[in-house]
């Protein structure tokens, strides 16, 4: 695949592109985006040697053009639908994660018709299911990755935790709620894009369906204060119903993205608020934190580690730094006392 970001190639819209990249290096050609071509993927966002290129010709043996960004509303801007409907003439297929469905657009929808290819709009569903509470399997161990904001890295948190406690032996699932998600573990629900109503059942849809596994890490969206997405963040929590959360945050990140008047509470604030949501279901804990340390040094990390091991008496790691095996082995270790809890 090629993947389009719209001249906004930076870590933190340009997110669908970096995931793709760390969690499907082998399906990633290169980066469209003519302001930054003659880089490479690692130039940009430090992981990976995607070619970042100038034109869709580039991109040689492609046939699929991912969105690679997220930006908030999820609108379709005039580069990004100039540069879908020239790879729908070449052939290629589209991949997109926006709230703005392409397939929708009747100029893009009749120009894949004609060159018979298909698009694939990740975030349209057909949800509308309310929670039952039945049928739940009280042996299966949900894990929900919460945030003190959105775009803190939930979602890695909750891949690198799944592959650690695989790799420890456990059947471990990953439970993609977000479109990024789903593009990588090939399944999920887009909880964002789920009619108000429904989202609690499609998150529950979500447990029944996977709940023959015996761990499941469910990806975190947005967070519990955030003046936008609140109202996900609590359907989210609700519908899974975890007995363990994983709270994550950006170190220096004291201003909610994108409203910078909003100040963000402090991470103990945001402990008991998770707790006090998720309790009023089931007995629920915050068993672990996960950091994103990304603008930081390795010392730097280190002793914000330390820090925040030592305020909340939690084990702390930021898992592309650390790995993820300490935030997996809280999830071990707190297994059983999770299970048991009434």
């Amino acid at each position: 695949m090629v993947l389009l970001t719209d001249g906004v190639t930076n870590v933190g819209t340009a997110k669908t592109a970096v995931n793709l990249i760390r969690y499907k290096p082998e399906e990633c050609v290169a980066i469209l985006d003519p302001s930054n071509a003659g880089k490479t993927s690692r130039d940009i966002f430090g992981i990976g040697n995607v070619p970042i290129i100038r034109a869709l010709a580039e991109g040689k043996d492609a046939n699929v053009i991912a969105i690679g960004i997220a930006p908030a509303g999820g609108k379709l801007s005039p580069t990004l639908r100039a540069a879908i409907l020239e790879a729908i003439s070449l052939g290629m297929e589209v991949l997109s994660g926006l709230h703005t469905f392409v397939s929708d657009d009747p100029e893009l929808a009749d120009a894949a018709r004609r060159h018979n290819v298909r698009i694939f709009d990740v975030r349209k569903n057909t949800e509308r299911d309310v929670t039952q509470r039945k049928n739940i399997n009280p042996q299966c161990l949900r894990i929900h990755t919460v945030g003190h904001d959105c775009n803190v890295g939930k979602m890695v948190v909750s891949v690198e935790v799944a592959n650690a406690l695989r790799k420890r032996g456990h059947d471990a699932k990953f439970v993609a709620t977000g479109q990024t998600g789903i593009m990588i573990e090939g399944d999920g629900c887009p909880i964002d894009a789920v009619v108000a109503d429904f989202i609690n059942g499609a998150a529950e849809k979500l447990v029944l369906q996977n709940q023959h596994h015996e761990i499941l890490l469910f990806e975190g969206q947005g967070s519990i204060i955030h003046p936008r997405y609140s109202a996900v963040t609590l359907g989210l929590l609700h519908g899974c119903m975890p007995q363990g959360l994983i709270l994550c945050y950006e170190m220096g990140r004291d201003t909610v993205y994108g409203l910078d008047q909003v100040k963000l509470p402090s991470l103990q604030k945001f402990k008991d608020l998770y707790e006090l949501n998720a309790s009023t279901q089931h007995p629920c804990r915050v068993i672990a934190i996960g950091i994103n340390g990304r603008k930081f040094s390795d010392a730097e990390v280190e002793e914000e580690r330390k820090r925040i091991e030592g305020e909340l008496g939690l084990p702390a790691a930021d898992e592309l730094r650390h790995g993820a095996d300490r935030l997996a082995e809280a999830v071990i270790s707190n297994r059983e006392s999770l299970l048991a809890a009434k």
